[in-house]
């Protein structure tokens, strides 16, 4: 087999499993992940129940590679705006328009505390990048006065994580929950500075 058909297939190939995803995502979404068959997905990928394997072991490892993409899409959404505070209140909006994708991660999060769950490890390094990422953004406003610094950064970004997993899971109860508002706010009391500057 040539260098540029094999190329050609693994391209093929990765365009086909980002399909998949694709359509995962929009399905557990709008159909929930509990009520969605594979058999589902493959439909409308358009392939047999049977080429799903070829990509992903189960449906597990499906719904890992889907929590994968509603992160990336919701680093996407914040444009320029970079990892840190000031892109919390953009996700959680988004949140709020994906509320199947919201749920599911909620649902997922909480099961998947079992070392042997098929997506134990996504959310053990998720919750680790998210807290040293908004750690690192802290740091940086905590030297320039913007942030208060008698807490330490850690902390204080496990806690502003924390609220916002909070307020999505009241959200998800009571749609009148303003988590993107929530979450400003928060910031803006829990994080300000000791004594502010003039």
């Amino acid at each position: 087999m040539s260098t540029t058909r094999a190329r050609g297939q693994y391209a093929k190939g990765a365009e086909r499993r980002e399909q998949i995803i694709q359509t995962a995502a929009d399905v557990f979404a709008t159909e929930g992940f509990e009520g969605t068959a594979l058999k589902r997905v493959a439909e409308l990928v358009g392939v047999k129940e049977a080429t799903l394997f070829h990509y992903f072991k189960g449906k597990q490892e499906l719904l890992t590679a889907v929590l994968a993409e509603r992160d990336r899409r919701s680093l996407a959404v914040g444009g320029d705006i970079g990892v840190g505070l000031d892109l919390m209140a953009p996700i959680a909006e988004r949140n709020e328009r994906e509320p199947g994708l919201t749920t599911l991660y909620a649902v997922a999060s909480a099961t998947a505390n079992d070392p042997h769950h098929d997506s134990h490890g996504y959310f053990k390094e998720r919750y680790e990048t998210v807290v040293r990422d908004i750690a690192a953004d802290i740091e940086r406003r905590q030297a320039t006065g913007k942030v208060r610094s008698d807490v330490n950064s850690v902390m204080l970004a496990r806690l502003t994580v924390a609220a916002f997993d909070g307020l999505q899971l009241q959200w998800l109860y009571d749609k009148n929950v303003d988590m993107a508002d929530g979450l400003r706010q928060l910031i803006e009391v829990l994080l300000a500075p000791s004594h502010p500057t003039e």
